[in-house]
C-alpha cells in the first residue's frame, strides 16, 4: 500500500552484474593489501628482533669485558700492596699499563667485528 503510486524499481542485471564483479575486485585487492601489511609487520619484527640480538650480544661482551678489567685492576692492587720497593711498583704499574692497553685494544677490536656482524646481518635481513 505505501508502494502503491512508486515505481517498480529493479536493477538490471548486467548492473547488478557489474557491481558484483566491483565488490568481488574490491574485496580481492583489500585482502592483497592484508597479506602485504602482515607481511610488512613481519619483516619488521624479524629485523627489531635481529637489532635486539645484536644490541644483547654487544651488551654481554661490554659487561664481560668490564668485569675482566676490574678484577684486573684489582689484582694490580693487591700485587702493589706486596711490593717491597719503588722500583718493583713502577715495574707493577708498566706491565699493568701494557697489558691493559693490550686488553684494551682487544676488547674494542672484538666490540667492532661484533657490532659489524650485527649491523651486516641487519642489512641482508632487510634487503639493503
Amino acid at each position: 500500500m505505501a508502494n502503491e503510486g512508486m515505481p517498480n524499481f529493479q536493477v538490471p542485471p548486467e548492473m547488478r552484474a557489474l557491481a558484483e564483479q566491483s565488490v568481488e575486485q574490491a574485496r580481492k585487492a583489500f585482502d592483497g593489501f592484508l597479506t602485504a601489511t602482515q607481511r610488512a609487520v613481519s619483516t619488521a619484527d624479524a629485523q627489531v628482533s635481529a637489532a635486539q640480538a645484536s644490541a644483547k650480544d654487544l651488551g654481554q661482551k661490554a659487561v664481560g669485558f668490564a668485569e675482566r678489567n676490574v678484577a684486573a685492576s684489582f689484582d694490580f692492587a693487591q700485587q702493589l700492596l706486596k711490593a717491597k720497593d719503588p722500583q718493583e711498583v713502577m715495574k707493577l704499574h708498566a706491565d699493568f699499563v701494557k697489558s691493559q692497553m693490550q686488553a684494551f685494544s682487544e676488547q674494542a677490536k672484538e666490540l667492532a667485528q661484533t657490532a659489524t656482524k650485527g649491523a651486516m646481518n641487519q642489512a641482508s635481513r632487510s634487503g639493503g
